[in-house]
């Protein structure tokens, strides 16, 4: 795509990470929450990637997404209502002096004008972010340029094995670490003797050597479909043979489609940027396989899987603080090193208005765990 052809959002990227550790990638798809969980009427807070983002479903149904934070004296709108304008639109409420916004973050009223002021309150707006609805799931799109206010040139992500109706299993919690940490503890393969070891689990003590094979796949990469592992006695309870598929795409989805004849499994884990310092880790899980009707004993495990993984983060932190440099070896952490390989390409394709090339080449890679 040449560069005059570009979509707006993807020519005002900002430029890469200094660092491992910093920054955030823009023009990209976050999740924010369930479909479910955003209902007409009720005004939700999120912080996505620094910024105060008010995430909300309209009169007609659709979710919108708009700046927190009211032009006028600084009040939250999300600690407004929702409101209808004469043609139907919905708007939002500032609390503070009812200045009233729509869903496109103009401004519809300023009621403390009078008849004969003609200040035109449509010039004065709030951010608009784009926001979708995809497989029962909302995601904000974050431009690099504040004032986009087009579509973004890509739909929001989808994933395979989104099967038997509602996320059975969803939990979530927040990480004290930055964006990367966290996305290279969600893929790294060789902690969860370690960090992860029960009794339903595998042991530091029984590890064994694993082969993977991996390729590129749409602004991330794949770990081919291969079989079980045995140190993982969860699997016992689906059966038969499950085929395990793992993958990573950016910003921040990684996602375990698991495959028993028929009957499917999905574990999605989604990581959204709060700030420079906290992400918020979702884990979503869909399946039509009757193991589900158990979900209720299997969701405490899926819980503590997730708090295993929060406690290492907090004691990881301890030193982090002290900024060491970090080594990287080979294969063990080639999936850590991808990913800043294609954060540094996305940057990049972004920036300079062409399509993003993926770096990644299919390989095989060795560990122990």
């Amino acid at each position: 795509m040449p560069a005059d052809d570009a979509p707006a959002a993807t020519k005002t990227a900002k430029a890469p990470p200094a660092k491992f550790g910093k920054g955030f990638l823009f023009d990209a798809w976050y999740y924010a929450a369930l479909s479910r969980e955003v209902k007409t009427g009720k005004l939700v807070r999120y912080e996505i990637l620094g910024e105060p983002v008010l995430v909300s479903r309209g009169k007609d149904g659709k979710v919108f997404a708009i700046r927190d934070v009211c032009p006028h004296r600084a009040a939250p709108l999300s600690g407004g209502k929702l409101t209808q304008e004469a043609d139907g639109r919905s708007s939002v409420e500032c609390p503070y002096h009812g200045w009233r916004f729509g869903s496109d973050g103009v401004c519809a009223s300023i009621p403390s004008l009078t008849s004969d002021q003609s200040l035109e309150v449509s010039r004065i707006r709030v951010r608009r972010y784009p926001a979708a609805e995809s497989q029962g799931m909302v995601f904000v799109w974050i431009s690099a340029d504040p004032r986009f206010d087009g579509e973004p040139p890509e739909p929001p992500p989808s994933f395979p094995g989104v099967v038997g109706g509602d996320a059975k299993i969803v939990d979530s919690m927040i990480f004290e670490t930055h964006m990367d940490h966290a996305v290279v503890g969600l893929m790294d393969p060789t902690h969860a003797p370690y960090v992860h070891e029960a009794w339903w689990a595998r042991s530091s003590k029984r590890q064994s050597e694993k082969t993977k094979v991996f390729a590129p796949s749409p602004e991330g990469f794949v770990m081919r479909r291969h079989g079980r592992s045995k140190a993982n006695r969860l699997y016992d309870i689906l059966g038969g043979a499950p085929e395990i598929e793992i993958t990573f795409r950016l910003p921040g989805y990684r996602w375990e489609h698991i495959v028993v004849g028929r009957r499917q499994v999905l574990a999605l884990t989604c990581l959204t940027p709060l700030n420079e310092t906290n992400t918020r880790i979702s884990q979503l899980i869909w399946s039509d396989h009757p193991v589900m009707a158990f979900r209720a004993l299997i969701a405490p495990f899926a819980r503590e899987f997730l708090r295993q993984d929060g406690r290492m983060v907090n004691l990881q932190n301890e030193g982090l603080k002290y900024d060491p440099a970090l080594i990287w070896i080979d294969d063990a952490d080639t999936q850590a090193k991808w990913y800043q390989q294609l954060k540094r390409e996305w940057t990049a394709s972004r920036a300079e208005g062409r399509p993003f090339v993926n770096p990644v080449k299919e390989t095989t890679l060795k560990w122990r765990s």
